[in-house]
């Protein structure tokens, strides 16, 4: 059930996080805690799940189980609805298969992809640029964000809304990359917006293939400024592909230094896992 007296507080506090400085990115710390382990600590056992804020994101996309009622209609495909936002988060917010390593239980921590072990000396060699918040060797997860509302694609999630459409249907698309120092690993520019329309919506320019079946559920936005106490009431429908895809951080300084329509010139910060099945939807 949406929830319209809470979205403008929402939007709010997603964009003061999506604007947060997350440009020092921590070291995984050895003695980090799993979120499984944490949930026992403040979820469903101390009784603070906020279990009426309706189905929360991110989550184990490995695990079908979902416990939450809380339904709602999933949004149409994303070539049916109008891109109205691109930002990155360092280190994965959702763990796959391909993105498994847990990193740490901080702003900065999520998941990282499975293969960061095995670069090579030249592709984790040092890159300056314009992007921030993002080093050879990190983690980042993608998001191209879609709504329903007739808008012209910008900053921030309140890209995705207008003074007429404030109750949009919305759809993240996301990837996770490993980011390297390779020009031959994927062109973030590929993927990014370019003024790009198809059938009257406003469309990236691709969205990443061959990282695997996207996997579909339904869920909420993210972002460091909540957990599984504060919970976002904004209806998201998700697909979350499983496999990590190498990317070239010279590609994301260039994104910067296009000057973006997204004002995107760094990366944020992580929403841990959400882990309480009381407050995850069943993956059908």
């Amino acid at each position: 059930m949406f929830r319209p007296y809470m979205l403008v507080a929402a939007l709010a506090i997603t964009l003061t996080a999506c604007t947060s400085d997350d440009d020092a990115v921590k070291e995984a710390t050895p003695m980090a805690k799993e979120p499984v382990a944490m949930a026992r600590e403040h979820g469903a056992e101390s009784g603070e799940l906020c279990l009426d804020a309706g189905p929360q994101t991110p989550r184990d996309i490995s695990s079908a189980l979902g416990l939450d009622p809380d339904t709602f209609e999933r949004a149409p495909a994303a070539t049916e609805l109008n891109l109205c936002n691109i930002h990155t988060h360092t280190n994965a917010e959702h763990k796959g298969p391909g993105f498994s390593v847990f990193v740490n239980n901080t702003d900065q921590g999520g998941y990282a992809c499975n293969e960061t072990a095995d670069l090579t000396d030249a592709e984790l060699a040092p890159l300056a640029g314009a992007y921030k918040g993002v080093k050879p060797g990190d983690t980042i997860e993608v998001h191209w964000v879609h709504t329903s509302c007739p808008i012209t694609p910008g900053e921030g999630l309140g890209a995705c809304l207008t003074e007429t459409c404030t109750n949009p249907d919305l759809r993240v698309e996301a990837q996770a990359f490993l980011v390297v120092n390779d020009p031959d690993a994927a062109d973030f520019m590929d993927f990014s917006y370019g003024d790009t329309v198809r059938n009257g919506f406003h469309q990236a320019k691709a969205i990443p293939t061959g990282t695997g079946d996207p996997i579909e559920f339904l869920g909420s936005s993210t972002g460091p400024s909540y957990d599984q106490s504060n919970c976002s009431p904004l209806e998201v429908t998700w697909n979350v592909r499983p496999m990590c895809m190498k990317l070239d951080l010279a590609s994301l300084h260039r994104w910067a230094e296009s000057g973006n329509v997204f004002n995107e010139t760094k990366s944020h910060g992580v929403r841990q896992l959400v882990t309480a099945p009381e407050i995850l939807a069943p993956i059908e």
